[in-house]
């Protein structure tokens, strides 16, 4: 009895604190992620308030906060929009994937990492945030922005390469050899072309066989068939976040909308928790030594990522300053940097400490970069091309054609 009373007064702590520091966040117009990962580092072992009888159920709830992120984020799009994606934006998936892994994984090995652990902080430096990017599209009104569906394309060839880097990463996790790992991606690879197919033609049976009219029967079988599948996915080490993905893109149409309305809360309750216990795995004192590794590498991936979102807005036929606004709005990294990050902790612990200073970073310079990179280029530019100001004498209005071209 004693346990349980310490459990109840230790988890209506944490819950109630993840309230407080959200609507502080929601306030002052952040993200709440760095201030779970901060909590998470006060509870954790080292940190103020240490706890002790809720990190077992902190663990359970933290998986399940994973599920429930790639669950919601395949309910985000039907196998058309995936397959079109693929079809459309892959060159932008290449260049996104070749400019902002690859400076993870070459801090990885300069680090002395095995591959595992330069795999895992090549996707944690690879993949943006999904959440931190459409909030802030949202508080900057720019929905309707011309280079926001190119944003969104480069988010979904991200989301859908995990469904082929997460079993890879699984695999390597696990001690696979070559072989090992060949296998894992194509058994991956097999399922994710199955569902697509059986989503192309069969999601209004599928999503007919799961819908229900009570909102309480719809929550229990979403919630159990994507239990279950996650727990098959990681019997045949395709990774369990993969099936849960899987299963949000096997739904579609009102089904779909219906299990988003009642599964959004219950993800963001999760997923809070989540971020606290990878918090809780981090040892305060780990942090300061790594500070100037994440820098650098924040500061890299920042340009990378805005390099990534001009490309994309070019190949898109958006102007100059849209092709800015894309790339600064590109460059948070959040939950799935998190998730990777997590994943690979328990064979390489030095990524925890980093993935959580360089993530604290990202998601602190990407409501700034998505605001400031468009103004402050352009701003640049003017500069220099009015050239340097001599004493007592200005500088004629500019040309009208020069002044259209900047608007553009």
């Amino acid at each position: 009895m004693h346990d349980t009373t310490v459990l109840l007064i230790e988890l209506g702590a944490v819950i109630l604190g993840l309230g407080l520091v959200g609507r502080f966040a929601g306030r002052i117009g952040m993200s709440p992620i760095p201030l779970y990962l901060l909590g998470g580092l006060a509870f954790g072992h080292g940190g103020l308030f240490p706890l002790s009888a809720t990190e077992g159920f902190i663990e359970v709830g933290a998986e399940i906060g994973v599920l429930l992120l790639l669950l919601l984020l395949g309910l985000e799009y039907t196998a058309s929009e995936l397959v079109t994606s693929l079809r459309t934006q892959y060159p932008s998936g290449v260049v996104d994937f070749v400019l902002n892994a690859t400076p993870g994984a070459l801090a990885g090995l300069l680090l002395g990492w095995g591959p595992a652990g330069v795999l895992a902080l090549a996707g944690v430096t690879w993949i943006s945030s999904s959440g931190v990017i459409a909030k802030v599209l949202t508080d900057l009104g720019r929905l309707g922005n011309r280079e926001t569906p190119v944003v969104l394309g480069v988010l979904v060839m991200e989301d859908l390469s995990m469904a082929v880097y997460l079993p890879l990463l699984t695999a390597m996790l696990a001690g696979a050899g070559l072989a090992g790992g060949s296998i894992t991606l194509l058994v991956a690879l097999g399922t994710v072309g199955i569902v697509l197919y059986l989503a192309l033609r069969h999601g209004r049976l599928i999503s007919r066989a799961v819908s229900s009219k009570t909102p309480e029967m719809l929550l229990l079988v979403v919630l159990g068939l994507t239990l279950l599948v996650a727990g098959v996915a990681q019997k045949l080490q395709v990774s369990a976040a993969v099936g849960a993905f899987l299963v949000g893109i096997a739904l579609s149409g009102e089904t779909a909308e219906n299990a988003r309305t009642l599964l959004t809360p219950l993800r963001d309750l999760f997923a809070a928790v989540f971020f606290v216990f990878f918090g809780l795995s981090t040892t305060p004192a780990q942090i300061p030594p790594v500070l100037l590794p994440a820098l650098l590498l924040a500061v890299v991936t920042v340009l990378t990522k805005i390099l990534t979102g001009r490309y994309a807005a070019r190949r898109a036929g958006v102007s100059r300053r849209g092709q800015l606004r894309a790339g600064g709005a590109l460059v948070a990294r959040g939950e799935f940097s998190i998730v990777i990050a997590g994943l690979a902790v328990s064979a390489e612990p030095r990524i925890g400490p980093l993935a959580t200073a360089y993530v604290l970073l990202m998601v602190i310079f990407g409501p700034l970069a998505a605001r400031w990179t468009e103004p402050a280029v352009s701003g640049l530019l003017r500069r220099v091309r009015r050239g340097p100001r001599e004493p007592g004498r200005t500088h004629p209005p500019a040309h009208s054609s020069e002044a259209e071209t900047l608007k553009r």
